[in-house]
């Protein structure tokens, strides 16, 4: 068999250049320099006075992990995949041959981001980047949650009142520490609802509840562009309306929150309107009567705008394929958050190619 030399590689890195590399459209949009200060600093690395393999460049595997969030790869599947593929090598800056970086070397790197709580700082940097291009947060924001499924528990009933009392996999399983390390005490189970379809004779059927276990993402979006602004993740249980004070943000220009109607409460309205903001979240159906027409006009309105969030976790979902693999919530926030950065990611792509278009 021939072997291809450095110029067929070098032919063959063009044609993929000419076949519109995606990767190379992500890396002359989106400067992943200006990550390296809070990376370097995140990170620690020593100066290897001690010797041993020197680390891999925090940017590049930073962008390791963006492409692990777009794809929904494992870090074994990544491990792969960064060797395999061409022009996944030249977008992360390896070169062909060389060392790349294993699924433990990119594990810990991810655990050292997390545990120095430097991935939503590097969140935070992507926006203020977004504010510096033009892309300020404007046009009020819409508030919802979705919840993020986890590989299901499978646990005693003591076992399961064990953990609702916040006790530790440690505690409740304190001579089997193989079994507590695979146990996630943090996410939990709930109850997703499904509106009934009506029947071809006309009758409303009757709505399902598909229980679900997980965690919860709730986010904020600016209604101009659709970026994220601001996530929190929680465990799956957690009501939607005690997250509204959590994500919604005081720099958007406008002053309108959209939110379904489990944000409605007493308490949210009055924060809302102490925050100087103007609630344009659902209303619920009066008890014992039918819904009002103005109020079944009204939310009809603010569904058209509400919608749009609902496209956010659609992609995210089904084109980057959101799960959570690992046990706990602190790892579980991680993904959300890395997931979160990668989706503003590509809509800034799509910002970008729609204004070079037009």
């Amino acid at each position: 068999m021939r072997q291809a030399g450095l110029f067929g590689l070098s032919e063959h890195l063009k044609r993929l250049s000419a076949n519109g590399d995606p990767l190379e459209e992500l890396g002359l949009i989106i400067d992943f320099e200006a990550f390296r200060q809070t990376l370097v600093a995140a990170v620690a690395y020593g100066d290897g006075a001690k010797g041993g393999r020197p680390p891999y460049d925090p940017v590049a595997m930073f962008k390791v992990l963006i492409l692990a969030a777009q794809n929904n790869l494992s870090d074994g599947r990544m491990e792969y995949l960064i060797r395999d593929r061409l022009s996944w090598m030249r977008f992360l800056g390896f070169d062909l041959g060389a060392a790349t970086p294993d699924a433990n070397t990119i594990r810990m790197f991810r655990e050292r981001l997390t545990a120095a709580g430097a991935l939503d700082t590097l969140f935070a940097d992507f926006d203020r980047h977004l504010k510096e291009r033009g892309y300020l947060p404007m046009g009020g924001q819409i508030v919802d949650a979705t919840l993020v499924a986890a590989p299901k528990q499978r646990n005693t009933e003591p076992e399961k009142a064990a953990i609702k009392e916040g006790r530790t996999a440690a505690e409740i399983w304190p001579d089997a520490p193989a079994r507590a390390a695979q146990k996630d005490t943090d996410a939990r189970w709930t109850l997703k609802f499904a509106k009934g379809r009506p029947a071809t004779d006309g009758k409303r059927q009757i709505d399902i509840a598909i229980p679900s276990f997980g965690y919860k993402s709730s986010i904020a979006i600016c209604r101009a562009f659709g970026f994220i602004r601001k996530g929190k993740t929680t465990d799956g249980a957690r009501f939607d309306g005690r997250m509204l004070r959590d994500v919604v943000t005081n720099d958007n220009t406008a002053s309108d929150v959209w939110a379904d109607t489990a944000y409605r409460s007493q308490a949210n309205e009055k924060w809302l309107k102490a925050q100087g903001r103007v609630s344009r979240v659902h209303r619920r159906k009066p008890r014992g009567t039918p819904m009002p027409e103005h109020i079944r006009r009204g939310n009809a309105t603010k569904s058209k705008v509400r919608a749009r969030v609902e496209h956010v976790f659609a992609q995210q979902k089904a084109k980057m394929g959101l799960f959570i693999r690992t046990i706990g919530i602190k790892r579980a926030e991680a993904k959300i958050t890395l997931v979160n950065l990668a989706y503003n990611m590509n809509r800034l792509i799509f910002h970008e190619r729609r204004a070079t278009m037009g």
